[in-house]
């Protein structure tokens, strides 16, 4: 009995969704109306006072903004790059600043560029070839990879922590492979860090598109003397101040007991963050509105939270962390979608074996909306500091074979979202949410 009470409410929840949703209309205001959402920008700000107006506008218990410092750096005017392969013949290619780079100097750099394969390969040129160069990463995401977060995995580094590993040995800049499993023009942004590294010390380091860093290795093997030359012109600021967004439906039996579902607000620059992390957004809010309009009543706490910078820094996800720790909160569930508004195969979750045991016995409801990818494994950046032991954490997996194609670029917009798979997916996140809350762990 339990279980068709059970596939009735999920029915609700996925019907609703699809006919009166209403993540489709907010995904389209915060990317069209503000767009691109980098951490301490005005867009950001603008982000964090429509999304609280619309939670307002839910009829919630409670909602509220929490403050956290968060870094300011600013892309500036474009970049612009060339490689040189003969005195005055060039040929101009597509990048873009990495997020927390230190500009070039006035007038760009021009140098002889060296290709590698990683980071490992710099140990193995030395100071004596690398020095006074420009180093190009060129490791590519692997296509046998079916799950496109490995191939990520096993080639992010050379963005994250290039620029700091080829300084060491003298390098003038570093240009990085966009992480991107097709071939286009569009190069990809993302985080990259200095450690403890001296300002002084630090090189600048720019993404290069995939068909662009194929007809660059291809030249250099043609030509190994070819000079590249890049412009940019970013700068990092003192902190400011934004916020994480928060709201809550108090529990009507366990309102101690906590369930958090959220996203991150902010975006990089490029483009207007449609998939990445908007659409994440825009399902966690309409998992409460799901929940509402289906009539259900939960037992815990239910609180949707809109997490600030992500991107370049995690610090919005810390503070939340930071403030429930102190006020000695009871999380015992936490969700996060932090993957594009694809098509939702189902979730992975990081949990004890007997905890996991329990979400198995919940799959058949799942298989009528071809949602069965149930798997132990990672939940999503910012709930990730609240991790402790007894919580169990997950994060929504769509469908990932498109989803680089739009990561931290320009083409993250809008018209790349299918509203019927952004609404299943939120739909997906309400029904879970809605089996915790009842059946708890």
């Amino acid at each position: 009995m339990a279980q068709s009470t059970d596939a009735e409410q999920l029915e609700k929840i996925y019907d609703t969704a699809l006919t009166q949703g209403k993540a489709y209309g907010w995904l389209n205001y915060l990317s069209n109306q503000i767009g691109g959402r980098l951490s301490g920008s005005v867009q950001a700000q603008q982000a964090v006072d429509y999304t609280k107006s619309q939670l307002d506008s839910l009829g919630l218990d409670k909602v509220w903004l929490q403050p956290v410092m968060v870094p300011k750096w600013v892309r500036g005017t474009p970049e612009f790059a060339y490689f040189e392969t003969s005195p005055g013949v060039t040929t101009n290619v597509p990048i873009c600043a990495l997020g927390g780079s230190v500009p070039t100097p006035p007038k760009g750099i021009k140098a002889n560029i060296i290709e590698v394969n990683g980071i490992e390969q710099l140990a193995t040129l030395g100071k004596d070839k690398i020095q006074g160069n420009i180093v190009f990463f060129n490791r590519p995401m692997d296509p046998t990879k079916i799950n496109t977060f490995d191939a990520y995995s096993n080639c992010v580094d050379q963005r994250y922590a290039g620029a700091m590993e080829a300084s060491k040995f003298g390098a003038l800049g570093v240009i990085v492979r966009s992480m991107n499993l097709r071939s286009d023009d569009f190069p990809h942004t993302g985080s990259m860090g200095y450690g403890d590294q001296p300002v002084a010390d630090r090189i600048p380091a720019a993404a290069i598109s995939t068909n662009a860093a194929d007809l660059l290795s291809t030249s250099l093997k043609l030509n190994s003397e070819i000079k590249f030359y890049f412009k940019q012109n970013c700068k990092e600021f003192s902190d400011v101040e934004s916020y994480n967004v928060i709201g809550e439906i108090k529990g009507s039996s366990h309102p101690e007991e906590i369930i958090v579902v959220g996203g991150h607000l902010d975006s990089w620059d490029l483009g207007d963050g449609s998939h990445y992390d908007g659409a994440g957004c825009v399902q966690s809010m309409e998992v409460l509105n799901l929940l509402r309009k289906t009539g259900y009543r939960p037992k815990r706490t239910l609180r949707v939270v809109l997490f600030m910078n992500e991107e370049n820094g995690l610090r919005g996800g810390n503070k939340y962390a930071e403030v429930a720790t102190s006020k000695n909160e009871n999380h015992v569930f936490a969700l996060e979608s932090d993957s594009g508004g694809f098509t939702p195969r189902g979730f992975t979750f990081d949990c004890t074996d007997k905890q996991f045991e329990k979400v198995v016995g919940w799959k058949d409801l799942f298989e009528p909306y071809m949602v069965h990818y149930f798997k132990k494994g990672g939940s999503g950046a910012d709930i990730g500091p609240l991790k402790k032991e007894g919580l169990v954490m997950a994060g929504l997996r769509p469908d990932s074979q498109r989803y680089f194609d739009y990561h931290h670029a320009e083409n993250d917009t809008f018209e790349q979202i299918n509203k019927r798979e952004l609404e299943l997916g939120a739909a997906t996140m309400a029904s879970l949410v809605y089996l915790v809350d009842k059946y708890g762990f």
